[in-house]
């Protein structure tokens, strides 16, 4: 970097200083910082040129960058040249005294710039800051802050300048008034003083070696003078604590006469501040530098002082240290100072004074008073020489005192002593026993708490100080080797210093190790010279027993068996070889584990190997038998530590097995029955252990001792052969009981194996069985316990096999009992392990159990362990735990045992049978332990199968669908152990086709790897590898076992728990989709039994999954699942809609699925006539079942949105069929048992719709419509009331006329099609079929859109083909559907106007009813037509509809009388002014019966009379009568017969008298009674109408 990028760099960034986020300015500093690292000159320079251009900166800004330029001066001022040292030492002198305010960071900043250019140059310096020093006048505080530091800094080039600078201020020192400048007084001359004195120490290397004292004392006196007596008296504290400061070095400098004269006044002056300061660490420190100054000097002044001096400091020391408070431990420290310089020059009055305050009970107090003693025990060593006895002595009652703080400092205070000699006098084995003590003192017992800067809380304990006290006590102090051995060896044995075996071990290792290395004869104890030191046999027994909890006690186990490694020589010669092979071992063992891993048994039987093994090296028989006596006599030490009185007890009984001597077995073990505290449960278990191990050796003595003592009458309540036994109560003979019952199964279980058959049942199970009535908890657990180890005992023998045991039987159905009592839901003891396990050893030996009795001993097994709470966790209670563990393992082996029994797939499933109820439980713990089970037996299984010939394994579909739902469990683990589960289901399929036990199967491989996703919480995940578990069961699965397996799934469908369910399903679909082709046969059964678990399960999840279920089925043998749903009972529920409605999902199959049901509607008849209960009634017609149910499969169908492509596909077909369902279902009844359902009413789980069969099919047509897209046609219904006509009988016609009609209006694109697939229903065998598309085709031409549509041919062609029908109905609606062409299509009329004219005319002749509606429709409809035709084509056969209509003008019913009155007015109104006299002769002839119905009682009658006239009149060729018909027969004109009568009368007369003759010859009666027999009025109602009544009600127009 150039100078000038380096300049404009510096620059850059000192402008940033002024930046107002402190951030920045100090990222500014540390830049500047590094920058001057690099170039330190080019960086100074930068910034005192820009504090120079920038005068007006502020001072913060300043400070920050002579704070920079201190930092790069620190480390580089020796790179400046002489020019830059002055041109920054004038800034930095401009800077610090630019103002006379304090303005104490700017101004420090510049004195560190100063101080730091002072180390390299102090002359310029200091030339620069005496120029600053103006005679008479108050230097700059600053000025006096940067001397005193530079005095301190670099005192070797200040202090020559010393008189000079003292010369200049001393003056001035009476004219400082203000406290600040005073202080800063204070502060230089302490500095001053402190630099002198560093300077006069260090003449050897100071500039000038002649310099003396003398040379500043003078001055400093003077300062003293001004100090002490004028400035001390202040009342401004911090004022007074500089003074104090500034005397104690100062003291040194003043000459040795003024000294000695000034301590009079000083010291009570220094101690009177000791009560107005609460920090006194200044005024400590000044004192015990005046104290110094004083001794050096030899002052005498200092006798007289010595009483205040020792109390004032003993006070000091008593304050309580508070560790946070720095200031406070370094006052303690210089205070300490103070008593090490009064100890060197004063010791008996210190000792005189501090030694009768140890016998005060105040805690401060004496704890100050042993720090003092501790401190001068190692500072003034050699004065305290001759002062040991009497400091010994005076340690007498603290070492009784109690307190924790106390006793910290006792210890302190012995370890001093211990390294200067005082543990050697008399009295100082007191203060070695004490310090074990509090090695053994328990962490517990310690409450005091420490302060809140100590780290470690344990370390600074009284036991913790003690163990380091004593360790090094041991180690480093040469001089303690011959006090503390083997002196130490009396701790170990007795049990109040248990707590010190690790610290007491670990030291006489330690000195042990130093005597064996100055020799054999310094290391053999000569215990006759210490009768105190414990046995050989004493130690051994005690090291061994306390190694049992080898991590208790820091670790004493190690810490035991290393000092027994070392002693060896003096515990028995023949061990060292062995020892030094086993010990190391036994160590290393406890090097690979902690406390947490150590198991507890395998340890404990290392220890129990090498004591054998050490007996057996030393074998002799008096040793063993006095080991023995030891260990039996330090039973009671251990009665507060059970577990290592276990193993003491463990010891006794392999000590005795090793001795020899029958009469010593046998006593002891009858002292051991005699002194055992059967009340501890602990004692009953190791004193039965003791008896087990020695029955190793003595088997017979030992059952013989144990028949003994059953034999006494210790059982009994009331008395007893024994003292000890005679108060006993209940409990406690049980307790006895317990024991002895312990003994008798430990001796079983450690004898030799081919003794103990011999014994089991005669000498063993004898005594035990008697007590299995009882209810007490604790022996109830010593039988179970007794009798299992017996029964391993048994079940080990090599005899085993040959063994036949009698009482297995009897034993087994004993533990079932003992199990059944447990709660069964807590485990609270470990009897359902011990019976279990004991079950487990009498599975195997013969004879075997029953089948009843295994299934028994399995049901109540798992009853007892499946039933019980949620495993506590382990900081719930780790004990708990464990139980249930080794409970649950000791299940696992009797299942597992029983297994193995019956190794077929016939008894792996009844075992899985016993399980499956605790596999489908609703709570999740049961589940997870049933699943864990499960997989374990099917390992097990799977390990150990041998397929000696290909078998079929035929149950495992079964049991494959028994545990893949629980892939998806909401316990994780649940999940694991059930892919285990199917894993090993896959392999025994492998196994059992013949594949070798090795042989890895790439897709059962897979399942594995999918454990991991059954870990994952998400749900989407979770059933995600649920389907690729079904994939992979798929492949694998036999065709066979296929169908079992979706059976057992489906019954999983109910399960309780929802995730299962959910599995199911999924696993349900994945095989259906995966193997559904080979289902064919069984689509039934799998349909019929989905649809009932339907009906069962609860979950909303199941029915879209039957749905799709039932989809992939359908998609792979569509026909089949039609058929199986078809046989759904009816009324259909809503689960079985649900299924039909799934097929409609996808528009292939829904096509073939509504064409499927056509079929099924087309093929069966559509209902059955029941024979008629009474003659002459009209049999009843019963629906048929199969069209009925696919009347309603169709509704479901197309009631699904997706169903629409498939509806439009299929929209003729489904139209028409669904039509002629209708047609043919008017009147038709449901069976009667489905009536029956109808009264009662539907459950709530069927559908709501109507099964009445016209009903249920006209709403299938109805929702065939929607589907297909013809909404208006179903609106357009819906407002006629059309969908309500086509249900009944009478208006069914109308109701297909108006579907034809909204057919043609909204729907008319879809006509072409519907009517060529109705062309063939012309023939249908059933006559309403042909009525309804009869109706449906004649509405059609009376639209346009049949000649839109280019139909109008096609429709006549078919209607023309029914005109022949047999039924009426039909032929009446082909003439309705004719005569519809003069509104349809009417100019299509004149075109086929003869084929039309000819059947209306054949119609008027039809059949033989004078009164056929076939003739009413043909009047009708040749009133429509006769408008339209040519009239060439009409005149032919006129004469022949006049004629043929004239008889229906009498007629009786009124609407042919209406129908034929008004066709005759068409008639004459088609012939106006054409009217041929053949004619003219009808015409005539009509008029009388015309003018007699004038007054018909019909008002439609009546109008077409009066429309007939009306149209007669023009050909009468009467304008007259013409005039008066069109006058007084206007249609809403009242008429008055009479006159009217009159009127017509006289025209006739007149213009044809001939047509009166008829009229004038009837006479009224006979008029009357023709009009009476034609159904017209009489005579009486004939008259004319009564004007009130106004005109009658407006008839058919008459333009039509």
């Amino acid at each position: 970097m150039t100078e000038s990028s380096m300049k404009k760099l510096a620059s850059t960034l000192l402008d940033a200083i002024t930046d107002k986020d402190p951030l920045v300015q100090e990222q500014v500093c540390s830049a500047l910082c590094s920058l001057g690292e690099v170039r330190p000159v080019e960086t100074l320079r930068a910034c005192e040129e820009y504090l120079r251009q920038h005068d007006k900166l502020a001072h913060p800004y300043r400070a920050a960058v002579l704070r920079a330029m201190e930092r790069v001066l620190s480390s580089h001022a020796s790179e400046l040249d002489k020019d830059t040292a002055s041109t920054i030492i004038l800034l930095a002198s401009s800077e610090m005294t630019k103002t006379k305010d304090l303005v104490w960071d700017w101004q420090q900043a510049a004195s560190g710039v100063l101080v730091a250019v002072g180390r390299q140059f102090i002359s310029k310096v200091m030339e620069e800051l005496l120029r600053r020093l103006h005679p008479g006048t108050l230097p700059h505080c600053a000025v006096l802050h940067t001397l005193a530091s530079l005095s301190v800094a670099n005192a070797f080039g200040v202090v020559p300048f010393l008189p000079s600078v003292l010369s200049s201020l001393l003056p001035v020192l009476g004219v400082a008034k203000q406290d600040t400048v005073r202080v800063a007084f204070c502060s230089a001359l302490q500095r001053f003083s402190e630099g002198a004195l560093e300077y006069l120490a260090n003449l050897d290397r100071a500039p000038d070696p002649t310099v003396r004292k003398d040379a500043f004392a003078t001055d400093i006196f003077s300062a003293y003078d001004v100090l002490f007596h004028q400035w001390l008296q202040s009342r401004e504290a911090k004022l007074r604590l500089a003074v104090v400061e500034a005397l104690g070095p100062m003291s040194h400098l003043l000459p040795s006469e003024r000294l000695e004269e000034q301590l009079p006044k000083l010291l009570p002056g220094i101690l009177a501040l000791y009560k107005k300061h609460a920090e006194t660490f200044y005024l400590s420190k000044s004192l015990g530098q005046i104290l110094e100054a004083a001794v050096s000097v030899g002052s005498r002044t200092l006798e007289t002082q010595l009483d205040a001096l020792l109390a004032a400091l003993h006070s000091q020391i008593c304050v309580p240290v508070e560790s946070s408070s720095p200031l406070v431990m370094s006052n303690q420290k210089e205070v300490l100072r103070c008593f090490t310089v009064l100890a060197c020059s004063s010791p008996d009055r210190l000792l005189a004074f501090l030694l009768p305050r140890l016998d005060t009970s105040n805690e401060r107090t004496r704890v100050g008073t042993l720090q003092v003693v501790r401190h001068v025990i190692n500072s003034a060593a050699a004065q305290m020489e001759d002062k040991k006895p009497f400091i010994l002595s005076s340690m007498r009652l603290p070492l009784l005192d109690t307190n924790s703080k106390v006793k910290r400092a006792v210890v302190q205070v012995i370890s001093a002593m211990a390294h200067h000699g005082y543990l050697e006098q008399p009295g100082g084995e007191a203060m070695i026993e004490y310090i074990v003590q509090q090695c053994a003192l328990p962490p517990e017992q310690e409450p005091e708490k420490p302060g809140p800067g100590s780290k470690d809380p344990k370390a600074d304990s009284v036991r913790a100080i003690s163990v380091r006290t004593l360790y090094l006590v041991s180690t480093t102090v040469d001089r303690m080797s011959h006090v503390l051995w083997p002196y130490l060896l009396q701790f170990l044995t007795p049990v109040r210093f248990t707590g010190a075996l690790t610290p007491l071990c670990r030291s006489l290792v330690h000195l042990a190790q130093k005597r064996q290395e100055a020799g054999a004869d310094a290391f053999l104890i000569q215990y006759d010279a210490h009768a105190s030191l414990p046995s050989p046999y004493a130690v051994t027994g005690r090291l061994l027993v306390v190694s049992s909890s080898p991590y208790l006690g820091d670790g004493r186990g190690a810490a035991a068996l290393r000092l027994l490694s070392v002693l060896h020589p003096n515990i028995h010669p023949l061990l060292g070889q062995h020892w030094e092979t086993t010990v190391p071992l036994l160590l290393g063992y406890l090097d690979e584990h902690t406390e947490e891993t150590l198991p507890q048994e395998e340890w404990e039987e290392k220890l129990l190997m090498f004591l054998r093994d050490t007996l057996a090296i030393i074998s002799d028989n008096a040793w063993i038998c006095q080991l023995s006596l030891e260990l039996c006599r330090q039973l009671p030490c251990y009665d507060e530590a059970p577990q290592e009185k276990n193993f003491l007890y463990k010891c006794i009984g392999t000590t005795l097995g090793a001795a020899s001597s029958k009469e010593v077995v046998r006593k002891h073990l009858q002292e051991l029955l005699e002194t055992a505290r059967y009340q501890e449960e602990a004692e009953r278990e190791g004193l039965a252990c003791c008896f087990g191990i020695c029955a190793i050796s003595h088997l017979e003595d030992t059952l013989a001792q144990l028949e003994d003592f059953v034999r006494s009458e210790v059982f009994r309540k009331s008395i007893g052969i024994l003292n000890i036994f005679k108060d006993r109560s209940e409990n406690e003979v049980e307790k006895v009981k317990s024991a002895l019952i312990l003994c008798y199964g430990h001796v079983a279980a450690r004898a030799p194996r081919e003794l103990v058959l011999a014994k089991a049942e005669s000498d063993i199970l004898r005594n035990i069985s008697q007590h299995f009535s009882t209810k007490d908890p604790a022996l109830k657990l010593c039988l179970v316990q007794s009798v299992c180890m017996v029964s391993r005992a048994i079940c080990s023998s090599t005899q085993a096999g040959s063994f036949h045991f009698t009482r297995k039987a009897e034993l087994v159905a004993q533990m079932m009992e003992f199990i059944r009592a447990e709660p069964p839901d807590s485990l609270r003891t470990p009897i359902r392990k011990k019976a279990m396990l004991t079950c487990t050893y009498l599975v195997s030996v013969e004879p075997a159990l029953d089948e009843q009795a295994r299934a028994d001993v399995i049901h109540g097994c798992l009853h007892s362990i499946m039933a019980l709470l949620p495993e506590p966790k382990e900081e719930d209670g780790g004990c708990q735990k464990s139980l249930y563990l080794e409970t649950l393992h000791a299940l696992e082996d009797l299942l597992t045992s029983l297994l193995q029994r019956n190794m077929t797939p016939q008894g792996l499933q009844i075992m899985i049978e016993h399980l499956s109820p605790w596999i489908k439980s609703p709570r999740g713990h049961e589940r997870a332990r049933a699943l864990g089970l499960s997989a374990l037996l099917l390992r097990y299984f799977l390990e150990h199968l041998r397929v000696s010939a290909l078998v079929p394994f035929h149950n495992l579909g079964l049991l494959i669908g028994l545990f893949s739902p629980r892939c998806a469990d909401l316990w994780p683990a649940t999940r694991q152990e059930a892919v285990d589960c199917v894993y090993s289901l896959l392999y025994l399929q492998l196994g059992y086709e013949g594949f070798s036990r090795d042989y890895r199967d790439d897709v059962a491989e897979r399942l594995l790897s999918l454990k991991d996703g059954l870990v994952h919480p998400d749900p989407a995940i979770l059933f995600h590898t649920c389907h690729s578990v079904g994939q992979i069961i798929a492949k694998r699965l036999p065709p066979d076992q296929l169908i079992s397996l979706l059976l057992t799934m489906f019954e999983a469908l109910g399960d309780p728990e929802k995730n299962c369910s959910r599995a199911a399903t999924v696993m349900i679909n994945c095989l259906l989709q995966e193997r559904g082709g080979v289902l064919q046969e069984k689509v039934p059964e799998i349909v019929s039994v989905l649809r009932s678990k339907l009906q069962e399960a609860q979950g909303e999840h199941i029915l879209p999954a039957a749905q799709h279920s039932v989809y992939l089925l359908a998609t792979q043998h569509c026909a089949a699942v039609v058929s199986s749903l078809l046989g759904s009972p009816l009324p259909l529920d809503s689960h079985t809609c649900m299924l039909w409605r799934a097929l409609a999902v996808e528009p292939r199959l829904a096509a073939q699925v509504l064409g499927l049901l056509l079929e099924k509607m087309s093929k069966d008849v559509p209902f059955k006539e029941s024979r008629a209960f009474l003659l002459g009634r009209t049999p009843d017609r019963v629906a048929t079942l199969l069209p009925l149910s696919a009347t309603c499969a169709l509704f479901e169908v197309m009631s699904t949105p997706a169903a629409g492509p498939a509806v439009l596909e299929l929209y003729p077909q489904l139209f028409v069929v669904l039509l002629l369902r209708v047609s043919c279902t008017v009147g038709v009844q449901l069976p009667r048992n489905l009536q029956a359902q109808e009264r009662r009413g539907a459950s709530p789980a069927l559908a709501t719709r109507n099964l009445e069969p016209c009903s249920s099919a006209v709403d299938t047509l109805r929702s065939m419509l929607l589907r297909s897209g013809s909404e208006d046609v179903v609106q357009r219904m819906d407002l006629e009331g059309g969908w309500e006509l086509l249900r009944t009988s009478a208006g069914h016609e109308e109701g297909a006329t108006r579907l034809a009609r909204a057919m043609a209006e909204h729907a008319g694109p879809r006509l072409p099609l519907v009517l060529k697939t109705l062309a063939c229903t012309h023939s249908s065998a059933y006559e309403n079929q042909r009525v309804t598309t009869t109706a449906f085709l004649a509405e059609l031409l009376n639209s346009n859109v049949a000649n839109d549509l280019m139909l109008l041919d096609s429709l006549l062609e078919s209607l023309a083909a029914r005109q022949k029908d047999t039924c009426a109905s039909v032929r009446r609606l082909v003439l309705r559907g004719l005569a519809n062409l003069a509104s349809g299509c009417p100019d299509k009329v004149r075109t086929h106007g003869p084929q039309l004219l000819t059947a209306m005319i054949g119609g008027l002749d039809d059949g033989d009813n004078p009164h056929s509606p076939v003739a009413l429709e043909a009047m009708l409809g040749l009133a429509r037509l006769v408008h339209l035709v040519e009239s060439w084509d009409l005149r032919s056969g006129l004469l022949h509809v006049a004629i043929r209509i004239r008889p229906f003008f009498d007629s009786e019913k009124m609407e042919f009388r209406m129908a034929s009155i008004r066709l005759f007015g068409h008639l004459n109104k088609v012939c106006h002014g054409d009217c041929e006299d053949v004619f003219l002769d009808q015409v005539v002839g009509g008029l009388a019966p015309l003018l007699l119905h004038l007054q018909d009682p019909q008002a439609t009658v009546a109008s077409a009379c009066r429309f007939a006239l009306r149209m007669c009149g023009p050909n009468l060729a009467c304008e007259e009568l013409s005039a008066a018909f069109q006058k007084h027969l206007q249609e809403g004109r009242a008429l008055h017969f009479g006159e009217f009568l009159n009127t017509t009368c006289k025209h006739l007369l007149g213009e044809r008298p001939s047509c009166c003759t008829p009229v004038h010859r009837v006479p009224g009666a006979a008029l009357g009674a023709q009009a009476a027999a034609a159904g017209g009025p009489g005579p009486a109602h004939c008259g004319a109408p009564d004007p009130a009544e106004g005109p009658g009600p407006r008839g058919a127009d008459e333009g039509c």
